[in-house]
């Protein structure tokens, strides 16, 4: 996808493992969820003593080096790669969050995104400082922690929450992580021969030599230390994971709920060609997430699967601002057609989904330009007509091209020869079924959502930081 494509929240990564050098294991776990965040990078590590964060804007491999991480000794971490969901891409808004009072100190990392912050807020008594979510849940544990174990803490602080998150956390002696009763994002336990792992996708776990055990359930706390991995739940669950991290967000190699990711995008290309199908020379798909859905698609209608879009894979984030005339072709920065692939043919292009439609109507253009004869653009998902609360910053409703034109209208716009979305129900048996959160899909949104909430709410306090 390109620029206009909602950004991948965040990716967490926790460690208990003595013995093992836990900040490389963090670093390698997070460098494999790169993918969800790319703002900041942290990793917190505690020798049983005292609690050493290290923290700074820009990717992990910019953050982080052989010297950096040789200082970073211990038997337990947690890391952090963030997209801002809440408060501002500032050094002091990058994770984890760490809060001590001389005597007992909390790291923390958090994936999601809460609806009552400022409920919460309030509770800290006078001005609060906090300018994330992540930051308030620490100060909330900080606050109550005095002689208490942490668990107790967060037993008392976790039922107060509202919205998703999935948290990992630690003390200098325990590491622990948190989903919230809905289970939006995702979190998995992987166990390693001296100690456990959790991450936010599985891959993760992968990258370290980690067996992947099971999913940290909805309203469950896990603690992991030398007494071993204890469960405790703090809220009855009512699982409605994100689809959306089928559809778009979590990498191929991860698997959700037990089911692979790349066979459920297969599957969907496999049900689109069922629900859409037409007349065509080739199919390809729109790097990356389009590759697996377009193989599903050919291999379901019989059209050839082809490659037809190069992605430059180190475009990453920049600071560099294009030209306005290179900004006007800004597609072909990430996404460039392979024109002796795809000359006088007539082209299904298969993409996860469609949110300002922008990049669409440049990729077709460009796809026109190098030769096409006819494209037509079939999407793995419903048309995106609400935005995410729950941490995926997607744009307001009145920037969601789906919001208020029809399908033919979004045709027209992006100026495909046709244009088929993947139907609700198509989608969800693709997932592989059961109930999910689809609220940017149907406007239903299973956490409520106060009046007023948005990516800055902290921010617009007043006292408080903006960094």
């Amino acid at each position: 996808m390109g620029a206009e494509s909602p950004k991948e929240e965040c990716g967490l990564f926790g460690v208990w493992a003595p013995g093992e050098d836990v900040a490389r294991l963090t670093y390698f776990g997070l460098f494999a969820q790169q993918h969800r965040g790319q703002e900041s990078a942290g990793i917190a590590v505690s020798d049983g003593r005292n609690i050493l964060v290290y923290k700074d804007l820009g990717l992990v491999s910019q953050v982080f080096n052989e010297a950096t991480l040789a200082t970073l000794r211990g038997d337990l971490a947690i890391g952090h790669t963030r997209y801002s969901t809440t408060g501002s891409t500032t050094w002091e808004n990058a994770q984890p969050v760490f809060k001590t009072d001389g005597r007992r100190s909390v790291a923390l990392g958090h994936n999601g995104n809460l609806v009552n912050v400022a409920e919460l807020a309030s509770r800290l008594g006078g001005p609060s400082s906090a300018t994330t979510d992540s930051d308030l849940v620490t100060g909330l544990i900080a606050a109550e922690l005095g002689e208490a174990p942490l668990d107790e803490v967060a037993l008392r602080v976790l039922p107060e929450l509202r919205g998703a998150f999935s948290l990992v956390f630690m003390d200098e002696r325990s590491l622990f992580a948190a989903r919230d009763p809905n289970g939006v994002r995702p979190l998995s336990i992987g166990r390693l021969p001296t100690g456990f792992v959790v991450a936010s996708e599985t891959c993760a776990l992968d990258i370290v030599g980690a067996t992947p055990i099971r999913e940290v359930e909805p309203g469950e706390l896990v603690r992991i230390d030398d007494r071993g991995l204890s469960s405790t739940r703090f809220a009855d669950a009512t699982p409605t994971p994100c689809v959306f991290e089928v559809v778009y967000l979590s990498r191929p190699d991860s698997r959700l709920q037990g089911r692979s990711v790349h066979e459920s995008r297969r599957e969907m290309g496999r049900i689109l060609a069922r629900e859409h199908p037409v007349e065509a020379d080739l199919v390809i798909g729109v790097p990356t997430t389009g590759h697996a859905a377009a193989q599903g698609y050919a291999e379901v209608s019989g059209i050839p699967y082809g490659e037809g879009l190069h992605k430059n894979g180190y475009v990453g984030r920049t600071f560099i601002q294009p030209s306005q005339s290179l900004r006007d072709r800004g597609v072909k920065l990430k996404l460039n057609p392979l024109p002796d692939s795809i000359r006088n043919k007539r082209l299904v292009v298969v993409d996860d989904s469609i949110v300002r439609g922008t990049t669409t109507k440049q990729i077709v253009a460009a796809l026109r330009e190098a030769g096409a004869a006819e494209v037509h653009i079939r999407i793995t998902c419903p048309p995106v007509r609400w935005p995410c609360f729950y941490g995926i910053d997607m744009p307001t409703r009145q920037e969601l091209i789906a919001a208020d034109l029809d399908v033919e209208q979004i045709r027209d716009y992006v100026g495909a020869d046709s244009l088929g979305y993947l139907s609700l129900e198509g989608m969800v048996e693709a997932a592989g079924g059961g109930t999910f959160c689809r609220a940017c899909f149907d406007g239903r949104y299973p956490i409520p959502v106060p009046a007023g909430v948005g990516k800055f709410v902290l921010e617009q306090r007043p006292g408080a930081r903006t960094g």
